[in-house]
């Protein structure tokens, strides 16, 4: 069955329109939790939510993430619901389980909702302390809602790597990048 691009679009009109004014006032997902297995910080379920829940909310969209039955792992739908009726899903996300018990599970769903929310939503969590994110991270110069466009500082130079025999270096050139591609990003 083929469907219609256009009439797929108008379907979705509002709640489209609405994600994109909630976008303007999602907040940072501060890295505030600690792992200590691999000694580092993320951001957790909870820093996820409370950085979109509001914004969304105020725009007249509801939050909901539902699970699926899935061999072996967990999968994970996250789905907009606009107060005017429309849906807007972002599909599913496997996640397997390491361990076949409750907490197993648990983790994995955990896990598998914390990065659909992040990919849905086009959330980078952040280090609260400023100074550890602005050595890896891209650092946003300009940001046109309008056009779609966003523009990035240039990322500072590796570290000197020891070339393997497998890949060849290549001298990389550090420049702004920009984003002319104007369709929205689901």
């Amino acid at each position: 069955m083929e469907t219609n691009p256009q009439s797929v679009s108008n379907t979705r009109k509002q709640i489209c329109a609405a994600l994109v004014k909630a976008q303007k006032g999602f907040g940072p997902a501060l890295k505030s939790s600690q792992n200590p297995h691999f000694k580092s910080r993320y951001a957790d379920l909870s820093a996820c939510v409370e950085a979109v829940v509001e914004a969304l909310n105020d725009n007249g969209i509801a939050l909901t993430q539902h699970t699926h039955h899935a061999e072996g792992g967990v999968c994970v739908e996250t789905i907009l619901i606009h107060e005017s009726g429309e849906e807007l899903s972002f599909g599913k996300l496997f996640v397997p389980c390491t361990k076949n018990d409750a907490q197993g599970y648990g983790s994995a769903i955990t896990y598998a909702r914390r990065y659909h929310l992040q990919t849905a939503l086009g959330l980078a969590p952040e280090d609260d302390d400023g100074n550890a994110a602005s050595a890896s991270a891209p650092r946003i110069v300009s940001k046109d809602l309008i056009k779609g466009t966003t523009t990035y500082a240039a990322r500072p130079k590796p570290t000197q790597r020891i070339p393997d025999e497998f890949h060849e270096e290549r001298p990389r050139k550090a420049k702004p990048v920009e984003a002319d591609d104007d369709r929205i990003p689901f």
